[in-house]
């Protein structure tokens, strides 16, 4: 019998493994054994685990796991795991997608309406300015007719560049490799052509992964690159944002504005100036935010493990399983 360990623990609901969760899994699997722990429980349980569904797995744990087959991942990010000692020891990794675009657009367009019509700005001067129209008058600008460019644009950007289309925005796609999304009528460049669209951009989003190659993407170089005025949006990774030359940006008037998801330390410290800059918005990763999420995640969980107990190729694969893709050891 297969055993499926579950560690999805969070102060938040919306990322909670609920009971309801649990009764799903089991009504539908009942040759599948479900155990759920607790973080603290979860390295010395693992060597009865032939699957691992949860938020975290350190590479130590695999000396022990001698059943493990499959590490699946809610995520859509896997650089918080072990992927190389995942892939040495022979065992599979999955990551989630399909559920973490619609809050992360509607988190892009809450921070790109702030700066356009220039909420956060007048939520500044309320408190000490008798009447602030004629300075929200210098500051705003219109959506509509402006570009918008997503730099990583995968699954997620998609789902903002429809959003922002909405708005009556044109959007540009920077990808690594060609992509082709059929109605949607993204204009596509690749990486090596970044800096075309970012000179035409009002609105940049940076939804990059963190890898050798995206690190310090965004530098010193690539926001001179930018419009003049330009917002920018990183909902990606902090180690992908060189964040002295942000700083810069901001200060030289290159950057009018800029909305921060994802900091490189957590919690920024007090004195971090990106706390205190009058043009910068920070939020505490909270993009993924979703009272859907947990229930999206098992759905996307219970399909995978439908194709994982028939020996079929999984869904969001990032180590393929082995033995042709079979879980039978």
């Amino acid at each position: 019998m297969t055993t499926v360990m579950i560690s999805l623990n969070s102060p938040y609901d919306f990322w909670q493994f609920g009971e309801w969760h649990l009764k799903l899994l089991v009504a539908d699997f009942p040759e599948v054994t479900f155990e759920l722990v607790a973080d603290v429980d979860a390295p010395g349980r693992v060597p009865e685990a032939d699957v691992y569904f949860g938020w975290s797995f350190s590479a130590e744990w695999l000396a022990q796991a001698s059943r493990l087959r499959w590490v699946a991942s809610p995520a859509a990010g896997v650089d918080h795991l072990p992927v190389d000692r995942l892939m040495e020891a022979r065992v599979g990794l999955t990551r989630g997608y399909g559920y973490h675009g619609r809050p992360m657009a509607e988190h892009a367009l809450g921070l790109l309406l702030g700066f356009s019509r220039g909420l956060f700005l007048s939520q500044r001067l309320q408190a000490r300015a008798p009447w602030w129209k004629d300075q929200l008058a210098d500051a705003f600008f219109d959506l509509h007719g402006q570009t918008l460019t997503i730099v990583g644009c995968g699954s997620v950007g998609t789902q903002l560049a429809i959003a922002a289309q909405a708005l009556g925005m044109h959007v540009i796609g920077v990808r690594r490799q060609a992509h082709r999304t059929d109605g949607i009528g993204i204009e596509w460049k690749p990486a090596s052509r970044v800096d075309e669209a970012l000179a035409r951009s009002k609105v940049v989003v940076n939804l990059l992964p963190a890898t050798t190659e995206t690190t310090g993407f965004f530098s010193a170089t690539t926001f001179d690159a930018c419009q003049r005025g330009a917002v920018f949006l990183n909902l990606g990774r902090a180690s992908t944002v060189d964040h002295t030359a942000l700083i810069a940006a901001l200060d030289s008037g290159r950057l009018s504005g800029a909305g921060l998801d994802v900091h490189p330390t957590k919690p920024p410290a007090p004195d971090d100036p990106l706390r205190r800059h009058p043009r910068v918005v920070l939020t505490p990763k909270t993009a993924t935010f979703s009272r859907t999420y947990m229930d999206r995640a098992v759905a996307f969980f219970h399909d995978n493990l439908h194709l994982y107990l028939a020996d079929r190729p999984l869904n969001g694969t990032v180590v393929p399983l082995p033995d042709g893709g079979t879980h039978a050891r």
